[in-house]
């Protein structure tokens, strides 16, 4: 005789960059089993590869984890994790007092972590001169991917690469250059002939992008101190 096999429920989630609403299905144990095998090999590329196919696989074939940008994808991610594992998630936090140092858990409702941006207003246009300029865009995972950045870059070099892929095209006065049609040697070539006051303009953009964000309180039972804490970043919640 055939054994059972479990209905799971079904929930949905609005994706923050677009506000479309994508129906959604917890992650099972074997999906879960991929994702533990991913995160202990501390492998960067391992880890997005699993998490990219759980959230296509829980939304049903409906969400290609490559259109979205980074924080959409974060934030699937934890909805999914709330839904499949429990709202609340465990973490250390470290004691910020000098001479303490203490390591600290606390929980974190996953349910309240929402995207939040420092700059809401920033434009997506960068006007470098009287004729040149840029249309920006958040960077999704499939430019992350392409242009291969990770944590063994250097600094400058991760700023390059995310520059490249905020970019969605640049323009003059003779026309406008869609990135997509351009070499990332040619795009590197142009980010480096910007002037530190265009490169600020750019980064400005960037940092107004949505992250999530959580502002956690805490008090250390070894130095009895209270302090703040703001967690961004979906690893943060994960620790």
């Amino acid at each position: 005789m055939q054994l059972p096999i479990l209905e799971t429920s079904k929930y949905t989630v609005t994706i923050p960059s677009t506000n479309k609403v994508i129906e959604f299905r917890p992650y099972l144990v074997k999906e879960e089993k991929i994702l533990m095998v991913a995160m202990e090999t501390e492998d960067e590329k391992q880890i997005i590869s699993a998490v990219k196919d759980i959230v296509r696989a829980c939304t049903f074939d409906k969400l290609n984890p490559d259109d979205l940008s980074t924080v959409d994808l974060e934030y699937v991610f934890l909805k999914l994790r709330a839904k499949s594992v429990g709202e609340t998630a465990h973490v250390k936090l470290k004691c910020q007092t000098e001479a303490c140092g203490a390591s600290i858990d606390t929980d974190i409702n996953l349910d309240s972590i929402q995207p939040i941006s420092k700059y809401p207003n920033a434009s997506n246009k960068v006007q470098l001169t009287d004729t040149v300029g840029m249309t920006l865009r958040p960077v999704t995972v499939r430019a992350l991917s392409r242009l291969n950045i990770s944590a063994n870059k250097s600094k400058s070099d991760q700023i390059t690469a995310l520059i490249i892929g905020s970019i969605e095209s640049i323009f003059d006065d003779k026309g406008v250059y869609r990135s997509e049609d351009h070499s990332i040697e040619d795009l590197t070539a142009f980010i480096d002939s910007l002037s530190t006051l265009h490169l600020q303009k750019v980064q400005q953009y960037i940092e107004s992008l949505p992250q999530l964000s959580k502002d956690i309180e805490y008090f250390c039972p070894k130095c009895k101190c209270k302090q703040n804490i703001t967690l961004t970043g979906i690893q943060s919640f994960f620790v």
